[in-house]
């Protein structure tokens, strides 16, 4: 299913371009309605959250696993829970976030590029497993990845 809405994701990409802020979309053949092309993404953001959420949860590595996808707009949101062990919340804000921050930036600017190249952004929301605190939130748009990928 998810090659499936990569495909489609895909065509549109290639016969409508990159989402743009006018009020229709230039083409090869024309033009495409800016409204079509959002009610286009927003429909592919909830066949991917509903996707990835039937395979939940996702054993990440041995402090994180993905618990959660939904679609917000033309967002795709993911949530993840990590054990800290034995430090505090404020100890892995602190300590961690820039670190995390550049790593989940660089892999979702690889991962992701097609989704990004369309319009459809992407939100990595960490939360603690044990207390359920969001420690951190990365929003993700292609600007961002400028740069950074080839």
């Amino acid at each position: 299913m998810i090659q499936s809405i990569l495909l489609i994701l895909l065509s549109i990409n290639l016969v409508y371009g990159s989402s743009q802020t006018t009020s229709n979309t230039p083409t090869r053949t024309g033009s495409f309605p800016s409204k079509q092309m959002a009610m286009q993404k927003h429909e592919i953001v909830k066949l991917v959250a509903k996707e990835i959420s039937e395979t939940l949860p996702q054993i990440i590595d041995k402090y994180t696993a993905l618990t959660n996808v939904v679609g917000q707009g033309d967002t795709l949101v993911y949530t993840f829970e990590i054990h800290t062990g034995i430090k505090s919340d404020e100890a892995i804000q602190k300590q961690d976030r820039s670190r995390m921050k550049k790593a989940v930036t660089v892999g979702v600017c690889q991962s992701s590029r097609k989704f990004l190249e369309s319009g459809i952004n992407t939100s990595y929301v960490y939360k603690s497993a044990k207390t359920k605190v969001e420690l951190f939130r990365f929003d993700i748009s292609q600007k961002d990845c400028t740069g950074l990928v080839k």
